[in-house]
């Protein structure tokens, strides 16, 4: 076995859990409920807050059946608040209500509510992305890739940019040469995963494992704890100075 596949095959099956299967939330169905849910975990993904809390806050909302447009709108900003504050999300709950608010209610007028009709209506993926951000100003580049990338693959024109953090983990573990483009990366990412996959999943599990590692480790310089530290020239490096 070759490193790069061995240094992929680690990546997938150590940190390689989408986000999305961890909140038990199909979207594979492309069903209009399950790509719902994923849309209100992104946004609470969006804030730099942690993946426990926001998996937390996601559970209160399941609990309280909250997981449509017209359920957000119905429970209005203090009850929000009330469910923001029991999931942990506290820093960001004022925020997070009157953003879920302003959005759900752009894409109820905009799009009955429903994320399949605005994936329909774009016409490429810069419209589609565009489309997302215009829902509100709460919703920027950082969330809009959240969702999409785990849409990857099953929305025809979900094609996002690869996430800076995903560059740097990519960089360290010399999967992209360092004067390589940022534009080139995800033709380049792609190629390496058409050639050593691993069964059973999909490109999305390899780029969602590079982001954790690029921000649980790379991001914080914690290359002794880091789990992929011996396939990482950069962490080599930094032992030997």
């Amino acid at each position: 076995m070759n490193e790069k596949v061995e240094v992929i095959k680690s990546l997938v099956r150590q940190l390689g859990k989408k986000f999305s299967v961890r909140l038990g939330i199909d979207l594979a169905s492309l069903e209009s409920s399950e790509i719902f849910k994923w849309f209100l975990a992104s946004i609470l993904f969006g804030a730099r807050i942690s993946e426990t809390i926001v998996v937390n806050t996601y559970r209160e909302f399941e609990k309280e059946k909250i997981l449509s447009v017209e359920a957000i709108l119905r429970t209005g900003w203090d009850g929000l608040v009330k469910i923001l504050d029991r999931g942990g999300y506290v820093r960001y709950d004022f925020k997070t209500a009157t953003k879920l608010l302003e959005v759900m209610g752009s894409l109820k007028d905009k799009y009955g509510g429903d994320l399949n009709t605005l994936h329909e209506d774009s016409l490429d993926s810069k419209d589609l992305e565009r489309r997302i951000k215009n829902l509100g100003k709460g919703i920027g580049e950082v969330t809009m890739g959240i969702f999409l990338r785990e849409l990857r693959g099953l929305w025809e024109k979900a094609g996002p940019p690869l996430s800076p953090l995903v560059l740097t983990a990519m960089r360290n573990l010399a999967l992209l040469n360092r004067e390589a483009a940022s534009r080139s990366a995800l033709r380049s990412l792609k190629f390496l995963w058409e050639r050593n996959f691993v069964r059973g999943r999909d490109f999305a599990d390899l780029e969602v494992a590079l982001l954790r590692l690029g921000k649980d480790w790379c991001r914080r310089g914690k290359c002794k704890e880091c789990r992929l530290k011996k396939y990482c020239p950069s962490s080599k490096e930094k032992t030997l100075r």
